[in-house]
């Protein structure tokens, strides 16, 4: 008979759950995302979890390049989008957050309307207060993320451009 304690040690270790995904696996998911959207003509895609998807292009702070991700908005105030820049919970802002507060003219696409320029800005504190609790009803793993790190996951209104 197999000796159970011994089965166990040869056993590959439990992949980490709450680990972060890398940049090429959230480039991957990105991709894929997109591919929806074009080979469905636009039909599929712009709902995540019965909230808008917004294709969001920033200009590459370091290439100059335009550099687009698509995101989920939990919750608008007024005109403007709010996105959250989690990066699931890690340690680190997202590139797309950091490209849009160097440089905050962006363009944002949401459920497939027309593509808009816009103007970025982060939250101010108070802000952020009266908007966390509707994000995180909307989007319960918003929640979750922030438990994951010391940082104050940034909330980032997307304001039309007049």
């Amino acid at each position: 008979m197999a000796d159970p304690a011994a089965s166990a040690r040869h056993r590959p270790p439990a992949p980490n759950v709450g680990a972060m995904p890398s940049d090429f696996q959230l480039k991957t998911m990105n991709a894929v995302h997109r591919t929806l959207l074009k080979a469905s003509g636009g039909h599929l895609g712009w709902k995540f979890s019965g909230l808008p998807v917004v294709e969001l292009t920033t200009t590459g702070r370091k290439t100059g390049r335009d550099r687009t991700v698509l995101l989920i908005s939990p919750t608008q105030q007024g005109d403007a989008i709010v996105v959250v820049a989690s990066r699931g919970g890690d340690d680190q802002d997202p590139a797309s957050f950091l490209n849009l507060r160097d440089n905050p003219d962006v363009t944002a696409t949401v459920g497939g309307k027309p593509k808009q320029a816009m103007r970025a800005r982060i939250a101010t504190p108070d802000e952020r207060a009266e908007l966390w609790p509707r994000v995180t009803d909307a989007a319960k793993n918003y929640a979750t993320y922030q438990t994951k790190t010391e940082r104050v996951i940034p909330l980032v209104l997307l304001e039309p451009v007049a």
